[in-house]
């Protein structure tokens, strides 16, 4: 589970209520929570929450939009890859190998639930040429990452549109304001109504992409970094028990990938587990 984020939005959340019941009686800050009433409007979230909401809608295919209860899955999971569950495989493939020969590897690769390193094994056991497993492998996880970068991007364009349309709000609230100023027909009684919206617009387009939309897409791509990380140890240690490597040289190898913390926690803990989906 990602605390981090669940901390950081809670947090936030409480901060910007906090913010807006706290108010100055005769001199002194008091909390009035009945204040927070009056930063719901809904001309407000019609203009900012619905337009945004309706230009990501037109601005990317429903596959992609049909998928953002799975992108919530993935962000909030932290835990799917391990690069250490993948390092001590591949040292155990490794051994494997060198001493029973690459089709040894056939029965290893049906075990493993992760597509690319099933695919990976399969590819050397099945006695391809190293720079073209290499090049296949290479090309699949930069296709994964433009995908994963499509995706990050769509709550980015939600981040950038939100502002823009808090400040079509606040031009409507204030439009409306100069064209009620009619004082001899009363029409100064909806000026502080029409002022509110024009300010709140820009509060709720703040509030989305600060607090929704960028979190969101920086926790994607941490997901998408952590995840082409596994695959480039896979890609390195597949080709080198391809080309005969020793099972020890092989770790020490692997483990440069990683930080010198985690290679010292490594030595002690043992072998590295897969966590759960």
């Amino acid at each position: 589970m990602n605390i981090t984020y669940l901390i950081g939005s809670v947090m936030a959340t409480g901060f910007i209520l906090l913010g807006m019941m706290f108010t100055s009686v005769d001199g002194a800050m008091t909390v009035v929570p009945s204040q927070v009433a009056n930063f719901f409007d809904p001309s407000s979230i019609m203009i900012t929450v619905g337009c945004t909401l309706a230009v990501v809608i037109a601005s990317f295919p429903a596959k992609m939009l049909k998928s953002m209860p799975k992108h919530f899955k993935i962000m909030l999971n932290t835990k799917k890859f391990n690069p250490m569950y993948y390092i001590e495989e591949l040292t155990e493939l490794a051994t494997v190998a060198r001493k029973n020969g690459l089709l040894a590897l056939e029965e290893k690769a049906n075990q493993q639930q992760d597509p690319f390193f099933k695919q990976a094994i399969m590819l050397i056991v099945d006695a391809n040429d190293p720079d073209k497993v290499r090049g296949i492998l290479n090309n699949d996880i930069e296709c994964m990452s433009c995908r994963h970068d499509d995706v990050a991007g769509m709550y980015e364009k939600a981040s950038s549109v939100a502002p823009a349309f808090g400040m079509v709000g606040t031009l409507v609230g204030l439009i409306n304001m100069l064209k009620n100023m009619n004082m001899d027909a009363g029409g100064s009684s909806s000026i502080g109504t029409d002022m509110g919206t024009a300010l709140i617009t820009t509060l709720y387009g703040c509030i989305l992409a600060h607090m929704v939309f960028n979190p969101i897409a920086s926790n994607l791509r941490s997901r998408d970094e952590e995840e082409v990380l596994c695959k480039m140890i896979i890609v390195e240690g597949i080709t080198s028990i391809q080309a005969g490597e020793n099972p020890k040289f092989l770790k020490e190898k692997l483990l440069t990938f990683m930080a010198q913390k985690q290679r010292d926690a490594s030595m002690t803990t043992g072998k590295g587990k897969k966590s759960k989906d």
